[in-house]
């Protein structure tokens, strides 16, 4: 192995060997922890220890690091207590995630460095935003982002390139190839000789590098980052190392060649490096045994000071706390001197320019909302007020973007993501329930982000322009969902979930977005999310519902002269429990109604909890009506037939005369 120093002092040798020796003295304890019983699990990384040691020390200390689950060296080599290290992977109170998560899956603000989740290539797009931030505060900062060679195979790893390609964001993507993705060979994963030709495609700069050698990597990556703040742009990084031990400790590696394994056993990076300090009368062999046996007594004292911590007991009232960032808004109540008549669509886009204006930290993301001003218009006249760099387009790649909000809510930034329409989701699904929802939960980190949400049947948009999605997030704790039935609430509620830090998907219903009228007031405003609307009074019956659900029960109770009290949720998580139980007591009688496929729908937990909590009070049992069991048809006659809708009358006038 060939070491170049440079103009590097001893000083810096040093340092480096005492940042690569860590790691290694960490991954011996924790195979001897293994093997007594006292750890579950372990990501080795033994062998890799130069990518992270060396790419943490190039940087500077308050630039973001994204590791993956073989990135130790990462957070040793950003001063984090290796007691505290310990506990975190022990599952104590005391660690990042107070127990909540394992191995490397936490964050800590204070080193600037973000959890990770278990999906591969998830931290990538988050990258993105942490990069975008820094590029229109304006800072001079690089974002480091790591993952393996299996992680190339995933779409967030093409979408988190190719957006930060497209904006010029300043991320060093560090490709630890390590020529296996837990069993599978490289060959079984890509079809490029090197992983560094596929950054041409995206127009990016890469660069391949020893990742044994911890010079190389340190001089590398010093080089690069310089060169990056200066000339912000992404840059792939693919670092050529292996993996000694197995996919995790207990899984081995029979599957690997033997002499493979003598061949890279040649390459330790600890080794190769501690003979060439010694070579060059850098440090002594008594020098090298002082520092390894000071560690190994550092690690020992942190490990038995973990191990004799008590079991923590459960605290169910803090877990549930912990769930959501406490986001302390004000309620600002609105003028209704000043109202206007505006349609659905008018009040969004008056809420959006409001909140843009009130929040100079915000940042509107999606497929066509600037100069076209969205497919609903909905963002339109944004970018001519605001600026592209804060009304941005981006390319096909819904999961990039959202996973870029999580980044931009880490800088202090607020995100609001549209989607083109509630179907496209899908292709975000993983950042959204995983990323946004767990991250406060997890690590305390807030995900300030918005998902506007257009949604709903009955404008003949066909299976994938049309479905009702809520109750695909329903059950994920750490999300809220607010879905507004009239123009008055969509903007009330929509400056509220801008100012609210926690995650929200925020529904709007496309079949009223410019049928639904009424009067709105002029300024800003905002109405409390949690908090439902009892829309009518009455006595038969109540019914629950939500978005076009409301019209629709409406319009039936008005036909049927049925004296219904018809609640509006608008916020589906949380919802409004008391408002619900007020009503049912009231009536005895209710009907859950909802837009989506009955079977699934979160409108059957709404009915449960009644059944459950409210049995006393019922005069007849909890009915439910959601649309049919298929996906939503094309034909205006299949749909028609297919909404709630076409059975809502028959389900009133049974209910109320049960």
């Amino acid at each position: 192995m060939n070491f170049n120093r440079k103009n590097y002092t001893d000083d810096t040798l040093i340092t480096l060997y005492k940042a690569l020796l860590l790691p290694r003295v960490i991954e011996e304890k924790m195979l001897v922890l293994l093997r007594q019983g006292k750890i579950s699990k372990w990501f080795s990384a033994y062998g890799q220890e130069a990518i992270s040691v060396g790419t943490v020390l190039a940087v500077e200390g308050d630039e973001w690091l994204l590791p993956a689950h073989r990135n130790l060296g990462v957070f040793t080599a950003r001063g984090i207590s290796i007691e505290k290290l310990f506990a975190q992977w022990q599952g104590k109170n005391t660690g990042f995630t107070q127990g909540r998560d394992r191995s490397f899956h936490f964050g800590s603000k204070e080193h600037h460095i973000v959890g990770m989740i278990s999906h591969m290539a998830a931290q990538l797009p988050v990258a993105d935003g942490i990069a975008l931030a820094s590029t229109l505060k304006p800072e001079s900062k690089v974002t480091v982002a790591f993952c393996g060679d299996g992680a190339t195979s995933e779409g967030d790893f093409h979408e988190a390139l190719n957006l930060a390609a497209v904006w010029n964001l300043p991320v060093l993507f560090v490709v630890e190839n390590n020529g296996y993705a837990l069993s599978t060979p490289n060959s079984e994963q890509f079809k490029c000789y090197n992983l560094i030709d596929k950054a041409p495609g995206y127009g990016m700069d890469a660069l391949q590098v020893d990742g044994n050698n911890i010079l190389e990597m340190y001089d590398v990556v010093s080089q690069l980052a310089k060169s990056m703040r200066a000339n912000p742009r992404p840059v792939l990084l693919e670092a050529l190392t292996f993996r000694m031990r197995g996919h995790e400790e207990a899984s081995g590696t029979k599957y690997v060649p033997e002499e493979l394994l003598d061949k890279w056993q040649a390459k330790d990076p600890v080794r190769n490096y501690e003979q060439y300090l010694l070579e060059n009368a850098i440090l002594t062999s008594k020098e090298i045994n002082e520092m390894r046996e000071a560690l190994e007594e550092e690690v020992d004292m942190a490990v038995e000071k973990v191990l004799m911590l008590p079991t923590d007991d459960a605290d169910t009232e803090k877990e549930l706390a912990d769930v959501y960032f406490p986001s302390e808004i004000d309620n600002i109540a609105p003028d209704l001197q000043f109202s206007s008549e505006k349609r659905y669509i008018d009040a969004i886009n008056e809420a959006l320019d409001q909140s843009m204006e009130k929040h100079e930290n915000l940042v509107l993301m999606g497929q066509d909302i600037a100069g076209y001003g969205g497919v609903f218009k909905a963002t339109e006249g944004l970018v001519e007020k605001y600026g592209a760099d804060r009304v941005r387009n981006t390319p096909l790649c819904e999961s990039a973007v959202l996973g870029a909000g999580l980044g931009l809510s880490i800088k202090g930034y607020k995100s609001l993501v549209e989607m083109q329409f509630a179907d496209f989701v899908s292709c975000g699904f993983n950042q959204i329930v995983n990323n946004l929802a767990k991250s406060h939960y997890r690590w305390g980190q807030c995900a300030d982000v918005v998902v506007r949400m257009p949604t709903g049947a009955g404008t003949g948009g066909g299976p994938f322009h049309s479905q009702s999605t809520e109750s695909w997030f329903a059950q994920v704790p750490g999300l809220k969902i607010v879905y507004p039935s009239n123009p008055y609430d969509a903007k009330g509620l929509l400056n509220a979930a801008i100012n609210d830090s926690n995650p929200i998907l925020y529904f709007e219903h496309k079949a009223l977005y410019r049928t639904e009228k009424g009067s709105v007031p002029d300024d800003y405003y905002t109405l409390p999310i949690g908090k439902a609307h009892v829309v009518q009074e009455g006595e038969s019956l109540s019914i629950v519902t939500y978005g076009l659900g409301v019209k629709w029960a409406v319009e039936a109770c008005k036909d049927l002269k049925i004296n219904a009290e018809i609640i509006d949720l608008r916020t589906l998580l949380p919802w409004d429990k008391a408002t619900v139980e007020a009503s049912v007591k009231k009536t005895g009688r209710v009907l859950v109604l909802g837009e989506a496929t009955q079977t699934g729908s979160f409108i059957n937990d709404i009915a449960a909890w009644i059944g459950e909590n409210m049995f006393n009070n019922l005069d007849a049992p909890v009915m439910v009506l959601g649309s049919l069991d298929t996906p939503v048809p094309f034909s205006a006659v299949l749909e028609e037939n297919f909404l709630a809708s076409a059975r809502i009358r028959e389900k009133i006038e049974f209910l109320a005369n049960f």
